[in-house]
């Protein structure tokens, strides 16, 4: 079954056009990545998804169009966004962070097991659970902030970066906890990353963007094995 789907979706910030035709399409519990290089409209195709920049086309999420939706709209209906740039609240302890991020649900004792399993997930943060945003380091920043997108109870999460600025050893450990999240929760993904041998370790799918349009797009076997993806995004 289709969760999300994107059929030629076209996204503006005032009058300049950034995405053209940009289709693709993820299935429930499944995990699609974008790639591409700076400027080519991966975030801009997350925010399309999140009611965050004007888009036409279609974007259909299990069945129903979010054209037209605004953010908070789109949230409720089961999509969370994790940004580039993490959007920690820095005033905030973690915990506290947690709990903005469920701020939606009403099942509490759900949201209580939910916050278990985040620190169990990054026990980093278990570990500075009494700790305000602006303490942590970046990699805990970014652990927080995908724990409190799980915090929500999303259908989908959209990953924009998540090893932007991170060291090799902690990208790969936020990563692999990705992994986990996916394997254990079912949570459908889309995954944009200029590092695709991260991104591949959690997605089954890709497609690769270039100035705002749909490139190439195959699975994540077929992609590793072309040399063109070989020499722009996995180093060989």
């Amino acid at each position: 079954m289709t969760l999300l789907e994107l059929r030629d979706v076209a996204a503006f910030y005032g009058p300049v056009q950034v995405l053209e035709d940009v289709s693709l399409s993820v299935p429930e519990g499944g995990a699609v990545g974008i790639l591409g290089a700076n400027g080519a409209g991966k975030t801009t195709t997350l925010r399309a998804i999140s009611g965050s920049v004007k888009a036409r086309g279609e974007i259909l999420f299990d069945g129903k169009s979010l054209i037209g939706k605004r953010p908070d709209q789109i949230a409720a209906l089961g999509i969370a966004h994790v940004p580039e740039g993490r959007g920690t609240l820095s005033d905030l302890t973690v915990r506290e962070n947690l709990r903005v991020g469920a701020y939606l649900r009403r099942d509490t004792r759900k949201v209580a097991e939910d916050i278990e399993y985040c620190l169990d997930l990054f026990p980093n943060l278990r570990d500075r659970i009494r700790s305000q945003g602006s303490a942590l380091s970046g990699g805990e920043q970014q652990m927080l902030a995908i724990s409190r997108a799980i915090m929500a109870g999303p259908r989908l999460m959209l990953l924009d970066e998540a090893s932007l600025g991170l060291a090799p050893s902690t990208a790969a450990t936020v990563y692999s906890a990705i992994a986990r999240l996916r394997k254990e929760s079912g949570i459908a993904m889309v995954v944009v990353e200029q590092n695709a041998t991260l991104a591949f370790t959690v997605v089954e799918s890709a497609t690769v963007l270039e100035t705002g349009r749909n490139v190439l797009t195959g699975p994540t076997e077929q992609l590793k094995g072309m040399d063109e993806i070989r020499r722009a995004y996995l180093g060989g």
